[in-house]
């Protein structure tokens, strides 16, 4: 495993990370792995030298957060990164431009939720407490920023992260201005490369910490959906991959295959795609099973790509905007 400097807060972190959206399963969560193999993936990670572990309130209504602190107690001699995010009160994802601050994070919510957030994960603090949308017109109001300001001089939280709506990563530009922000967690993938247009260049000039979501597009670039793949009743993957959705994604998947050299997974062309942008500090897959941290992992020890490949990769850029299906 190789770390990577996690902006100006210095923290080494592993460059490969673990997303925990698939372990809290729950309502509008992701199906189709037991608890036992979630917790024997984690420990695998960790023994792995993965040390930056991204969870939520919401991801199984503090099921995920439960099992990530259950990890660090349980590792009490490594340097563990837990990083979780404050829920909008309107429990509306993404948020838009009618969103209103008082809506979605007043300082009582803010605080509320902290404090599950610890009672969730059994621990005396946060390391990075992530706003889970957002809106730049928030960018000076203090109303949100004075709670978070109070929680960091408690030592109950020790940085401050803001994650971007999907597709919108212009929607932080003059959050970065205020200091607050010491990480942006934002989709950065071969699909959606957007974010070295204007977000990555914003956060290297503040020496902003940048995470890298969704590596796979919700596994669009693992190559093994297809036009038939169907999930189970409740399953977040059905109204998200909706057939519009689903048949485009699968076509563009289906022509990046023809750039990915022999004897290389579609999954690993991915990760590999990400870590080459010196930007990144940290990639966070989403990883249930053993044989998929394994399989993650190992990525950090390949070289990078040529100039070539990652050329012919970025021809695949994909530019979205947010729609009724992508929350």
């Amino acid at each position: 495993m190789r770390y990577r400097r996690f902006g100006r807060l210095g923290w080494q972190v592993s460059e490969v990370g673990m997303g925990m959206w698939g372990m809290g399963g729950g309502v509008q969560g992701w199906t189709g792995a037991l608890d036992d193999e979630k917790i024997d993936a984690l420990q695998r990670a960790v023994d792995l030298g993965c040390t930056f572990f991204d969870t939520a309130w919401i991801y199984g209504r503090g099921h995920s957060e439960q099992l990530l602190g259950q990890l660090v107690r349980a590792n009490p001699d490594r340097r563990l990164y837990v990083a979780t995010k404050v829920p909008p009160k309107d429990l509306a994802w993404p948020s838009t431009r009618k969103s209103r601050l008082e809506d979605v994070f007043p300082a009582d919510h803010i605080e509320e939720y902290v404090g599950r957030s610890l009672d969730n994960l059994g621990l005396g603090s946060i390391d990075l407490l992530q706003m889970h949308v957002w809106e730049d017109s928030w960018a000076m109001d203090e109303r949100w920023q004075r709670p978070l300001l109070s929680l960091k001089e408690q030592g109950v939280v020790k940085a401050v992260g803001i994650s971007v709506n999907r597709w919108e990563p212009w929607n932080v530009l003059r959050t970065l201005e205020t200091g607050l922000a010491d990480a942006v967690q934002v989709i950065f993938n071969i699909f959606d490369q957007s974010p070295r247009d204007a977000l990555f260049p914003a956060a290297a000039e503040h020496d902003i910490a940048i995470i890298a979501r969704v590596p796979f597009d919700e596994g669009t670039l693992t190559g093994r959906l297809t036009r038939d793949t169907r999930w189970p009743e409740g399953d977040w993957r059905n109204s998200y991959f909706v057939p519009e959705n689903l048949e485009a994604s699968v076509e563009r998947a289906e022509r990046l295959r023809q750039d990915i050299p022999s004897g290389m997974s579609m999954a690993q062309a991915a990760l590999r795609f990400i870590l080459a942008d010196p930007a990144v500090s940290t990639v966070i897959p989403g990883m249930r099973r053993i044989r998929h941290v394994e399989e993650n992992i190992a990525v950090s020890d390949a070289p990078p790509p040529t100039p070539e490949l990652l050329d012919r990769w970025r021809r695949h850029r994909w530019d979205r905007t947010p729609t009724w299906w992508s929350q």
